[in-house]
């Protein structure tokens, strides 16, 4: 099904390119948050399974995909500044999801300390609060690459670390995309990876502890990026919470493998669709489930 596409305006500054996915029997309407490099092409696979249950909204950032040409791109955009427009396309779309991905995390919890009134739950996929050692290896090299616009070995950088478990068609197609963008996105990219080595890791327990609805975090089992037993640090500081990890799946959870794919969506869907404060709907008896852009 072709989405209704349009230039969403935000403070007569940013113009930004929206895909809705519309169910005429859905009650409610998820947006999806990109991770670096990413554009809405990236949630193609995530569209598939949503779609059927809720309407579905995508969109690019002012400096990617096709915002970019809407835009003028001369001053970078930090992720406060992200959180802000996510805030008013949720208005916009009058939105009762978010799920966000990777790196598009970190303005997806900005926003969400605002406690916008409409949200009524959040899943965070493939991310967590710590810069462990591979983490941190792969931002340093990705910043050499990105300030030096070394097109090529951002591309093999991406598919030989969070891209590693990703069929080689994907990965083809990652390297095509990541090494051919535009000059101001890899220098946008090497802004953003700065101002998150530059963040204090308690951001996050900030704005976890503002957060008034449930979330669920989803991470690969094999992802050594943003690892699942990283990720239930978020379970210290967020008031209600719930993990899911997929069965041999890197970082990018709902696209390496079917089973994964199909895992994803039993995760999402059971978490979505049950009433608030009754939590996942397990289909075993362990707390957790074990179960595929930037």
């Amino acid at each position: 099904m072709r989405p209704e596409t349009a230039i969403v305006e935000i403070h007569s500054q940013y113009k930004v390119y929206t895909e809705f996915y519309g169910n005429p029997e859905a009650k409610r309407t998820i947006i999806l948050v990109n991770g670096s490099l990413s554009t809405t092409a990236s949630f193609a696979q995530t569209v598939k399974y949503l779609q059927p249950h809720f309407n579905v909204v995508l969109f690019d950032e002012p400096y990617a995909g096709q915002s970019k040409a809407h835009n003028d791109n001369t001053r970078f955009i930090g992720k406060e500044t992200e959180a802000d427009i996510l805030l008013h396309l949720i208005e916009h779309f009058r939105v009762d999801y978010l799920m966000s991905f990777s790196w598009g995390s970190v303005s997806a919890l900005l926003a969400l300390a605002q406690c916008p009134a409409r949200i009524k739950k959040a899943v965070i996929t493939s991310f967590s609060p710590i810069l462990n050692e591979p983490m941190m290896d792969y931002l340093s090299r990705g910043l050499d690459y990105l300030s030096a616009i070394d097109r090529d070995n951002v591309g093999h950088l991406v598919n030989n670390t969070i891209g590693k478990y990703l069929p080689s068609l994907y990965q083809r197609f990652n390297h095509k995309h990541c090494s051919n963008l535009d000059d101001h996105e890899y220098l946008q990219m090497h802004y953003h990876v700065r101002q998150v080595l530059n963040m204090d890791s308690r951001c996050y327990v900030d704005c976890l502890a503002n957060v008034d609805i449930p979330l669920l975090f989803v991470n690969g089992e094999r992802d050594e990026y943003t690892s699942a037993e990283d990720a239930r640090h978020f379970a210290k500081h967020a008031r209600d919470c719930q993990f899911a990890v997929i069965d041999n799946a890197g970082h990018f959870v709902d696209v390496e493998t079917k089973a994964a794919w199909l895992q994803t969506q039993q995760a999402l869907l059971s978490f979505l669709k049950a009433p608030v404060g009754k939590g996942l709907a397990r289909p075993q008896q362990a707390a957790d489930y074990q179960a595929v852009a930037v």
